[in-house]
């Protein structure tokens, strides 16, 4: 004879403990840890590894072998490799990132003041590559094979195999140069620097919100360039992936039936078959998000994009290794929390991919 549960304790036992919810935190937790720890790890190593010295950065080729010893001594690299990576993460938990060689500022001033550039011309790229490249990838899919397919893939190649900085300094050389019909480099003209208070740092908002419209609309036309070259990879990677995801729900049963039913063949596309695709675009859209926040460096050269790209390349060339260290991790960070967040919404948007 069994032992039997007491009544009411049986549905306390058959819950699970911890409750699920505890162990998705957990484990993610301890993903961001060792993310972290693996990316600032490996963007120390290399950065004190790399030929340039930072402390002839700091003192000039012509200080005296004293005064250069002296700031080794005070920089710490006279200590093991391993104690000054616990010793840099340890400041980089509390916010520092040290100094930057370039600008006698810390690193991370630098990086809230560059990084809203590199937002805004991310944030406007991947929606161009949204809004046109979704409706191309449905249309390639549903004309498979007829010229507008054909033309969408030769689009796709154009975004993948044209080097960015290529493309770039041809639209300034034409649009520009020779029609003048579009600014040149830079955020916004001159002497509109200065007249809007940043706020959010993103010039758009913060010239929408004091309501300076003449630094609204110039700093527009200033982003038609740059965010359309940036775009281009967007578009192309984002048309590709929703035709071969819209390919594929095409030739399910559930869409013939539904076409069998007499249903209309916009209803058909966009109301069974796209929503089943926008689930898996979700994480594509977040990838492509992050990519080009972390790929706008060439882009952000070119059109001096005063992002924070432009910071860490510039940084590198004059061996301020902090403040490419930093905006490395800063960069980084941002990548692996995108992805986590597209994971979010993926897993909110298909119940089936939610885990007990």
């Amino acid at each position: 004879m069994g032992l039997k549960t007491p009544l009411g304790l049986e549905g306390m036992v058959n819950k699970s403990f911890p409750p699920p919810i505890v162990g998705q935190l957990f484990r993610l937790f301890s993903s961001l840890i060792l993310t972290f720890i693996g990316l600032t790890a490996i963007t120390f190593i290399i950065g004190r590894v790399m030929p340039a010295d930072p402390v002839l950065a700091i003192v000039g080729d012509r200080a005296s072998r004293e005064v250069y010893d002296a700031m080794y001594l005070q920089m710490g690299l006279d200590k093991p490799l391993i104690q000054q990576y616990l010793i840099y993460i340890s400041n980089v938990v509390q916010g520092d990132f040290g100094k930057s060689i370039m600008t006698a500022r810390d690193v991370l001033d630098d990086l809230i003041r560059f990084f809203p550039a590199t937002l805004e011309l991310a944030t406007i790229a991947t929606l161009i590559g949204v809004f046109i490249g979704v409706p191309m990838g449905v249309g390639a899919a549903v004309y498979q094979g007829q010229w507008f397919d054909h033309l969408v893939r030769v689009i796709g190649l154009f975004g993948y195999s044209v080097p960015i900085f290529w493309l770039g300094m041809v639209a300034l050389l034409i649009f520009y140069g020779w029609l003048d019909v579009l600014p040149g480099p830079g955020r916004i003209e001159v002497f509109y620097d200065g007249v809007v208070n940043p706020v959010t740092g993103i010039i758009l908002i913060d010239s929408a919100l004091q309501e300076e419209w003449e630094v609204f609309w110039n700093a527009v036309d200033h982003l038609i360039l740059p965010s359309t070259i940036l775009a281009t990879f967007a578009l192309a990677y984002i048309a590709r992936m929703t035709r071969s995801f819209m390919l594929d729900q095409l030739n399910q049963e559930y869409v013939l039936t539904a076409r069998v039913k007499g249903l209309k063949e916009s209803s058909v596309i966009w109301g069974h078959a796209f929503r089943n695709v926008l689930v898996q675009l979700i994480t594509i859209i977040g990838l492509t998000y992050a990519s080009l926040l972390e790929g706008s460096v060439l882009t952000e050269t070119i059109f001096s994009w005063p992002g924070i790209g432009q910071y860490i390349t510039t940084s590198l060339f004059n061996a301020d290794m902090n403040a490419v260290i930093g905006g490395t991790v800063v960069v980084g960070i941002c990548f692996v929390g995108i992805n986590i967040l597209s994971d979010a919404l993926y897993k909110l948007a298909d119940p089936r991919a939610r885990g007990d």
